[in-house]
């Protein structure tokens, strides 16, 4: 089946790909850009059917995740947050969801998932009190998902879990001012002594378990899926995707360029050039193909009502940060055989240049821990860890 919004989404890309210097230099997304996202159907493409989302192929998002990314990078970043996590709300209790989505299924979600939040048992729920430092995209959303530490009676973590919070509930400090992905204006969110009912919260524990109070309504295959899987190549996609475009724009540039140096000659007939390019569209493409197999295969067990086997969880998430290393890989050739002049402050090749490197140093990108979990699984070594 054809991948509709990403039809809709092909007759946007000139209009992000001109409003990226913009984005860049202001460290944010309009309005604007967000609208034109939720009418072509980006935003609701996870939401579940009964919150009148698209609850449709999750390969079909990453793919248009990364078409966005090729044009701006930031936008594209925004939009798989953003996009992703109507899937995890999707698992949380109805009575969440009915909060979130009740009066408005267009409503926003923003996402701060390190457990640096105190929660403190009370009737009916928890006290939370924390500093978030990156939520991206949280301008544009009136709720939050994040991430906190219980705290029992001795004053001792007692477990990990994720808490929605309403907007009144928290306040966002503008301190996003980095080298990349500059307007994904991902700042600060500060919560001091607010209420969570315990029906705004999931344990991290029942996540990495494949459950959810939210299962009941939400009974589709779609919300079977692993967080680990669904989430991590929501942080990966866009990447990929910016590496992609970069490798676009580098042949348009490149194509009738002429040396003034190193004997002169026309650039594409260099075969250094020549090489440079066939690495790195290699390493594009094998970013993709993993990643959507991966996403494919387990789309499909779940399809079919099946075990989602631990095994091909792993090879996700391994795969998953590999894409994000192949793509540097890539960006780094196309960079350094670019010349001076993609040196200049916006060239197209020096923000994807910035943007693919500041994406990369998220915690879900982190390759390390991903690749020796895939090898204690490998070795039949016992693990643990809550992104599988």
């Amino acid at each position: 089946m054809a991948n509709e919004v990403l039809q809709s989404i092909r007759d946007l890309l000139p209009t992000i790909a001109e409003r990226a210097r913009e984005v860049d230099a202001s460290r944010h997304v309009s309005d604007a850009a967000i609208a034109d996202l939720q009418q072509a159907g980006v935003l609701k493409m996870l939401q579940p059917k009964r919150y009148g989302g698209a609850e449709g192929d999750p390969v079909e998002f990453y793919e248009v995740v990364r078409a966005i990314s090729g044009a701006c990078g930031s936008t594209g970043w925004v939009a798989s947050v953003l996009g992703v996590h109507p899937w995890h709300l999707a698992l949380f209790d109805q009575r969440a969801q009915d909060d979130v989505w009740g009066e408005n299924d267009s409503e926003l979600i923003s996402s701060a998932y390190a457990p640096v939040g105190k929660l403190v048992p009370v009737e009916g729920g928890f006290e939370l009190t924390g500093n978030w430092r990156f939520s991206s995209g949280c301008e544009h959303a009136s709720w939050a998902l994040l991430g906190g530490l219980v705290f029992g009676a001795e004053g001792r973590p007692v477990d990990f879990m994720t808490v929605l919070v309403p907007r009144s509930d928290y306040s966002i400090q503008d301190v996003w001012d980095v080298v990349g992905m500059r307007g994904t204006a991902s700042n600060e969110i500060t919560v001091t002594k607010a209420f969570v009912p315990e029906y705004r919260t999931i344990r991290n524990y029942d996540t990495a378990q494949l459950r959810g109070r939210g299962q009941k309504v939400n009974s589709g295959p779609l919300y079977r899926l692993p967080f680990a899987t669904i989430f991590t190549s929501a942080i990966a996609a866009p990447i990929v995707g910016v590496v992609a475009g970069c490798h676009e724009s580098y042949l348009t540039m490149m194509r009738e360029r002429v040396r003034l140096s190193l004997g002169g000659g026309r650039f594409a007939e260099d075969q250094a050039a020549q090489v440079a390019v066939a690495r790195a569209a290699s390493e594009i493409d094998a970013a993709m193909l993993q990643m959507d197999r991966n996403v494919r295969d387990l789309w499909n067990l779940a399809r079919a009502g099946e075990d989602l086997p631990m095994w091909m969880r792993l090879r996700a998430r391994r795969d998953q940060v590999r894409a994000t290393e192949r793509s540097l890989e890539a960006i780094d050739l196309l960079f350094k055989t670019s010349g001076g002049n993609s040196l200049t402050r916006g060239n197209p090749i020096e923000r994807a240049w910035r943007d693919a490197h500041a994406g990369s140093v998220h915690v879900a990108n982190e390759p390390e821990r991903a690749l020796a979990l895939y090898g204690r699984g490998a070795f039949g070594l016992p693990f643990e860890d809550n992104l599988v």
